[in-house]
This record gives structure tokens, sequence and C-alpha cells, in this order.
């Protein structure tokens, strides 16, 4: 959170110099100058971050206690060392749910790393079901745009349905073990499930493994619809424009009076090119999303290794620097001074490494996630070439226009 906090504040910074800026632009850097065409995405991602870390109640890697943990000690007559481990069940040691993200007791136990892990990939693939949902929404609202009545019908409505008897069916199982499966008595593996439903199609579910009754019927159900929707995205569009191009030939045909047999056969052997290349262009695009529901998916894992790698980065240097501080240092003999040159390589480190490299590698993995798993839902890149907005280019072509008519 305190990582992402300083990002907001250096986007926000750089939107109220706008002016400023705008009056030097010829006099920056180059990189300064990255920095401010890109301040708006800055303070966003600035923003989320301080978002995503409220989730996990993290602050430079350490957890903060605002609502009080909802963890109890068990009442009893035992007594416990210092360095003795106590196991709580959350079924008689937790009370009430907390308010807002992680308790901040899970910071301090020695399964954290277990329980986050769990937790932030289970994130990571509901967020990108999410934003492949949203795009092929998107892709829907092109196809009413452009009148598209047959990719309405035989591209979307059967992509939707292959993918959420998929990777929806997966997000359903995260949120059903997370609300109804007793976690002191079972914990069936949901990768296990999701692998067993295709590999092990129809057979026997064992009850170790068992989320609710009548699971392998429904998932056999789940994969029967989904590999019926393939057959539809790779001909059923092809077939039916064959179709009405047939019924046209012999419309055309009919109402001529005259044949050309040249003629005829050059259109015949143009259709059937054209046929060809239809075929192939839908053969690719079925291939590709079919495959991509399981890549895509897995590629947006991506958030849970960063978020991980960014904690445990923290976590570590705060504890080569700060926490050495605080627990080793003689504060009656000079060691004030010396926390200030603890602190001075500590907020370097923070700003080179934690801010600076993985603010850049964060930004690119989240610009990929953007290009190809949410872009390659709707995006063709068939139509004009992006111009943005420019008030001298209208200048320019006006002054254009008028040297033409003026000739």
């Amino acid at each position: 959170m305190g990582h992402g906090l300083f990002f907001f504040l250096f986007g926000l910074w750089l939107i109220y110099k706008e002016s400023y800026f705008d009056k030097r632009l010829i006099l920056l850097d180059e990189i300064v100058m990255m920095l401010y065409h890109g301040r708006y995405i800055i303070m966003m991602m600035g923003m989320f971050a301080s978002y995503s870390g409220l989730l996990y109640n993290e602050i430079y890697s350490k957890g903060f206690d605002i609502f009080g943990s909802s963890w109890r000690m068990p009442l009893d007559n035992t007594t416990y060392d210092e360095d003795d481990t106590v196991t709580l069940d959350p079924k008689y040691d937790y009370g009430n749910p907390y308010y807002i993200g992680i308790d901040v007791m899970w910071i301090l136990s020695d399964n954290k790393l277990t329980f986050l892990n769990s937790y932030k990939m289970k994130m990571a693939v509901i967020l990108g079901l999410s934003q492949m949902t949203f795009g092929l929404f998107i892709s829907l609202a092109n196809f009413k745009y452009f009148g598209k009545k047959l990719d309405i019908y035989f591209t979307f409505i059967p992509q939707m349905i292959f993918l959420q008897c998929i990777i929806g069916y997966m997000v359903f199982l995260i949120f059903f073990k997370w609300f109804l499966v007793d976690a002191g008595k079972d914990n069936p593996s949901i990768l296990i499930t999701m692998i067993d439903m295709f590999l092990s199609f129809g057979s026997q579910i064992d009850d170790d493994d068992l989320f609710y009754g009548g699971q392998e019927y429904v998932q056999m159900a789940l994969v029967i619809i989904a590999l019926c929707m393939v057959p539809i995205m790779l001909a059923a569009k092809p077939l039916t424009l064959m179709y009405w191009q047939k019924r046209e030939v012999q419309d055309y045909e009919a109402l001529s009076y005259e044949s050309d047999d040249e003629s005829m056969e050059q259109r015949e052997r143009a259709e059937q090119q054209a046929n060809v290349d239809m075929w192939v262009n839908q053969g690719i695009h079925t291939i590709e999303f079919c495959l991509g529901c399981i890549s895509n998916t897995a590629s947006y894992l991506r958030l849970w290794a960063l978020s991980l790698a960014h904690s445990e980065l923290s976590e570590v240097l705060w504890d080569m620097t700060m926490y050495y501080a605080f627990s080793w240092i003689d504060w009656d003999e000079g060691g004030c001074i010396l926390l200030v040159f603890i602190f001075a390589a500590w907020a370097a480190l923070t700003v080179s490494i934690l801010l600076c490299m993985e603010g850049l590698s964060a930004f690119l993995h989240a610009l990929r996630l953007h290009w190809v798993e949410f872009q390659n839902k709707f995006y063709d890149g068939t139509g004009y070439a992006f111009l943005p907005f420019s008030f001298h280019l209208i200048l320019q072509n006006g002054e254009n226009l008028e040297e033409i008519s003026a000739m």
C-alpha cells in the first residue's frame, strides 16, 4: 500500500504541474517526457496498487491493524512459551469476518505464504475471467454496431458458453470452496477437479475430492456443452455464408439470359478461393480461442507472481535494514546516527528496486494482459488507423484543401 501511495502522489503531482511541463516540453529529457505523458496511467496504477495493498493488508511488507484481529486465543489453562507455535481452528477461534481485506493475524502467522499464495492465485483467476468476459461483451457491441448478426449467433454466443463452461466453472468452484466447504474436514483440490473433469470423464469422484452431490453429472454436461460449441464456432458461419452465396448464384443464373462460360468459370474460381480463405480464417480463430481459454487464464497468474515477488522483496529488504536497526542498535551509544544511514539505504533501495524496477515490470505485464489476453477477444485491427485528436492536423488538412481548391 505504501509503494502504491508513492506512485499515486507522484502521478497526482505531474497532473498538478501540467501547465509547467507543457511550456517546457521541448526542453524535457526523453525519459521525463515519457513519464509526463503517462501521468494519468501512473496515478491510476498507484491508486489501484494502494487498493490491492489494502486488500492484502500490507504496507511496506508489514501488516497494519485497523479493525483489530478476529482471531481469539483458546481459553484454556495451557501456558505457552515465547517460541511455541499455536494452531488455531477457524471453526472455534475465529470471530466475525474481517471488514475488508486480510486479517492482520495472517501477516504474523507461520503459514502466511501458503495461505496468501492460494488466495492471490485464485484472485488472479477471478480477475482474468472477469476481464475476458468483458472483452467478449465488447465484441458483442462491435457485432451489433456493424450489423453482423451471424457473428452474434455463431461467434459470440458459442465463445461465451465455451468460456463459462470451463473457466467460469472453475471460478464457481473457487467461490463454492470459500463459502460452503468446511476446511476443517474436507479440502478438495480445484486443480485436480478441473484436470479429472476431462481426463477422467464420466468416472466416479472420490468423497475426498467431492464438492457437492451430483458433481460428476454436472461436469459431464459442461464438457459436452463446451465440446459442442467447437464445431459451431468452426463451421456454422462458413456453411451459412456458402449457402447464401449459392442461393445468390442460382438467382443470378435464373435472371441471366446470356451466359458467358469463361466469366462464369472465373467467378467460380474466385468464389472457391474466397471460401478456402474463409475456412482457414475461421479455423485459426476457433483454435486460437479454444486454446486461449486455458493459456490466457494461466497468463493472468502473472498477477499472483508479481504480487508474491514484490511482497517477499519488501519483507527481505525491511528485515535486512530497518528490522536490524530497531532490534540491535544501541541507542545510548550513537545509535540514532547509525539509524539515519540505515534508513537512507532502505529508502534508496526501496525507490530504485521496489518502485522503479518493479513498477516498470508491473506496468509491462499489465500492458501485455490488456493487449493480448483482453483485446484478442474483440480487436481485429481491420478498420481505420488510429489518429489522436489534434487541432494541428485539422488546420493542416484545411490548408491543404484550400490549396487544392485554388488550383
